[in-house]
């Protein structure tokens, strides 16, 4: 049995799903977007307490700063452009470190892991899956796993840091 060409392939019959946004994504852009304004409110109303943070805190927070600036762009942009895949670089860089960082930032004492962890595992697994995705021009795994990690790392995971008296929540309600 033959495999199907190239050129059937891409015969006009077969519809090839867009890259364009759709409306999920154009939701997690602006979801990244209010959590970014959320986030930067809050570092600023916690100045009085910036001297006593851990380095590994500032480093955490400032590479999430860059994921969440660079998500909607990325999500919104032209996509498999040469400035795509360099700020995408960029992205997997910050998200991978941010979750890398995770593991060393403990509210209730070194060593104690709480339920965001597990996304930061995933995280850690995940970013680079995508960019092999991407690397091998699988659009549709590719896309998945972006839609995950902005959900899921960066959304949900960035939601659960405001409550229950974590740093973030003291400083946005305080």
């Amino acid at each position: 049995m033959s495999q199907p060409s190239i050129v059937a392939a891409r015969s006009p019959r077969r519809k090839l799903k867009s890259i364009r946004p759709d409306l999920f994504e154009k939701l997690l852009a602006l979801g990244t977007v209010i959590m970014l304004l959320v986030v930067v409110v809050a570092i600023a109303r916690g100045r009085s307490e910036w001297g006593g943070l851990k380095p590994t805190v500032w480093a955490h927070l400032l590479t999430i700063i860059a994921a969440l600036v660079l998500t909607p762009v990325l999500l919104l942009q032209k996509r498999g452009t040469a400035l795509h895949r360099q700020l995408g670089w960029a992205w997997a860089a910050a998200m991978f470190s941010t979750a890398v960082i995770s593991m060393f930032v403990h509210e209730s004492g070194p060593g104690r892991f709480s339920p965001i962890h597990l996304l930061s595992v995933l995280t850690i697994m995940g970013v680079p899956l995508t960019i092999m995705a991407a690397h091998r021009h699988k659009v549709a795994a590719h896309r998945v796993g972006i839609r995950f990690a902005v959900a899921g790392a960066l959304l949900v995971a960035g939601c659960f840091t405001f409550p229950f008296g974590r740093l973030m929540g003291r400083w946005l309600f305080g």
